[in-house]
C-alpha cells in the first residue's frame, strides 16, 4: 500500500472522527432520530457536525486524484507528500472548526485543495 493509499483510508475514517466528537458523552443522545439529534446543538457538538460534513464532501475529489494519479504513473513520491499535505490539512481544519478558528479554518481549507488540485496537475 502506498503512503497516498494510506491517506485515503485515513481520510475515510476521519469524518467519523468529527462525528464522535459532536456526540462526545451522547448527553440526550436520541440514537433512533441522530441527525435531528444534531441538528439540535450548538457550540462545539454543532461546529464538530458541520466539520463532519465539509469532510466528507472532500472525499470524491481527493479520492479520485490520488486514484487517477496512481492509475497514469505519476511520481509516486510527489503523490505521497501531497496526499500527506491535504491529510495534515483537513486535521487541522476539524481542529480549526473545533476551537472556532474561521479564518484560520479557511486557510487549511484551502491549502488542502491546493494539494488536490497539484495531485491532479502530476497527471
Amino acid at each position: 500500500m502506498t503512503i497516498a493509499y494510506a491517506c485515503v483510508l485515513l481520510m475515510g475514517l476521519l469524518p467519523y472522527v468529527a462525528a464522535g466528537i459532536a456526540k462526545k458523552g451522547f448527553e440526550n443522545f436520541d440514537n433512533s432520530m441522530p441527525r435531528q439529534w444534531l441538528a439540535q446543538q450548538t457550540g462545539f457538538r454543532a461546529r464538530a457536525n458541520a466539520a463532519q460534513a465539509n469532510l466528507f464532501e472532500s472525499l470524491p475529489l481527493f479520492f479520485a486524484a490520488v486514484i487517477i494519479a496512481s492509475m497514469n504513473n505519476a511520481p509516486q513520491a510527489t503523490i505521497d507528500l501531497l496526499a500527506i499535505g491535504f491529510v495534515l490539512s483537513r486535521i487541522a481544519f476539524l481542529i480549526c472548526y473545533l476551537v472556532n478558528w474561521p479564518t484560520t479554518r479557511t486557510i487549511v481549507w484551502l491549502a488542502g485543495l491546493i494539494c488536490v488540485i497539484a495531485i491532479f496537475c502530476q497527471i
